[in-house]
C-alpha cells in the first residue's frame, strides 16, 4: 500500500476515534454526576482514553505520511530543476567556442 493511500485511510480514522473518545468521556462524566458507582465511571473513562490516545495516534502517522510525501515531492522538483540546469549548462559550452578553437 502507498504512503499516500495510508494517509487517506489512516486520517479519518484517527479523527473518528478522537471523536468516539471525546462521546465516551463526555458519557463517563454523565454516569459519574449521575451516582453511579466508582467502578462503572472509572472503567468508561479508562476507554475513552485508550479512544482518545489511540486516535491521536493514528492522526499523528497520518500527518507523518503527509509530511513525507511532501518532501519527496519537493526533493524530486529540486532534483529536475537541477538536471535543467545542468542540461543548459552544458547546451552553452557545446555553443560557444572555447580558447582553443578556431572560428
Amino acid at each position: 500500500m502507498s504512503t499516500r493511500t495510508k494517509g487517506l485511510i489512516i486520517a479519518p480514522l484517527g479523527l473518528f476515534f478522537i471523536s468516539a473518545g471525546l462521546w465516551v468521556l463526555s458519557e463517563a462524566v454523565v454516569v459519574r454526576h449521575a451516582g453511579a458507582p466508582f467502578r462503572q465511571w472509572f472503567l468508561w473513562g479508562v476507554y475513552a482514553l485508550i479512544l482518545l490516545n489511540g486516535g491521536l495516534l493514528l492522526f499523528g502517522q497520518a500527518v507523518r505520511y503527509r509530511a513525507q510525501l511532501d518532501y519527496r515531492r519537493f526533493v524530486r522538483r529540486e532534483l529536475k530543476k537541477r538536471e535543467r540546469e545542468w542540461a543548459r549548462l552544458l547546451q552553452k559550452r557545446k555553443a560557444s567556442p572555447t580558447k582553443g578553437e578556431a572560428k
